[in-house]
């Protein structure tokens, strides 16, 4: 049996929540998307409505206010630094796999299996030669094979997150947003509790992404492992090789569990480590070890377009 790894004390004492943290949950409104707090027992991932952001809170709905759209600026700097960071990421498409959906996609090299009638020559010629006798599977033909990665993308906006660090944060999920809205992605937003601003699968939206962070106020403490146990639910049924999460945070855990454990149970993490005040670069370390990813310090808009291509290149 194998021997169960002892986890480091934590560099600080998180605070131990009296409930269970709400996730809040996107719904239409004429004015833009409406957070409410999930129903016990409702479709998505369980939650109840008695979190550690309202101890009041009864089990009726409740709504997280956001700011109006009309208190944000018309051309936000933030959409500026979306735009520069998307122009300097260089993420690389998925690789091609064989097993992959057929359908709409990238063209592929695939044995015959009937559903196609473009033949690659090339590559038919070669096992020719090998097999002068072909079976069905030395027949390789051209289709369109659909190749998505599943990403979810965890993005801290507690009360440490304030200002600038905000600001960068949304301009982040913005550009990441742009580059893989041809995959299947999901925001969370966290803090004590978290807001699931897209899920897996929803179409993407960028830019409303980016004015949805903007519009969250950076407030109370910093519940690390809740969007994570949250993104496992997110990519439950999702290949292990095509899932990932992203967690973008200064990883100053002062609530709640150990993220160390959820982190364990993610198929990937890569974390981005913003240093431009208070951080836990250590935890951030060991977290992205936990989950078998890497770990980048960023310190303004400008170290995070390198620091995504390396995730994703490594």
């Amino acid at each position: 049996m194998a021997r169960r790894r002892t986890l480091r004390p934590l560099a600080r004492r998180p605070k131990k929540l009296d409930a269970d943290p709400t996730v809040f949950e996107a719904k239409a409104g004429s004015g833009g998307p409406v957070f409410r707090a999930a129903k016990p027992g409702a479709a998505g991932p369980k939650a109840t409505t008695r979190g550690s952001a309202d101890p009041t809170a009864t089990d009726d709905e409740g709504e997280l206010e956001l700011a109006t759209a009309g208190e944000l600026p018309a051309d936000s700097a933030a959409r500026a630094l979306a735009r520069q960071i998307t122009a300097r990421l260089a993420i690389p498409r998925p690789r091609q796999n064989g097993g992959a959906r057929r359908g709409s996609g990238t063209l592929a090299s695939l044995p015959y299996r009937g559903g196609s009638d473009e033949i690659d020559l090339d590559k038919t010629l070669e096992l020719l030669a090998e097999h002068p006798v072909p079976d069905d599977d030395d027949i390789i033909v051209r289709e369109r094979v659909r190749t998505r990665r599943s990403v979810v993308l965890a993005v801290d906006v507690s009360g440490s997150m304030k200002g600038d660090r905000l600001q960068s944060a949304a301009a982040t999920v913005g550009a990441v947003a742009a580059e893989l809205q041809h995959d299947a992605l999901a925001v969370i937003a966290f803090w004590s509790d978290a807001a699931v601003l897209l899920n897996l699968g929803q179409p993407v939206k960028p830019m409303q992404l980016l004015d949805t962070i903007l519009r969250m106020p950076a407030r109370g403490l910093t519940n690390v492992s809740f969007p994570l146990e949250l993104a496992a639910r997110q990519l439950a049924r999702v290949p292990v090789r095509d899932a990932r999460v992203i967690l973008l945070s200064d990883c100053v855990h002062n609530a709640g569990p150990d993220p160390r454990i959820a982190a364990s149970r993610l198929p990937r993490l890569d974390v981005l480590i913003d240093v431009s005040t208070e951080k836990d670069v250590e935890l951030g370390r060991e977290l992205a070890a936990a989950g078998h990813g890497t770990a980048r310090q960023i310190r303004t808009y400008r170290d995070v377009a390198p620091a995504l291509t390396a995730i994703f290149h490594s």
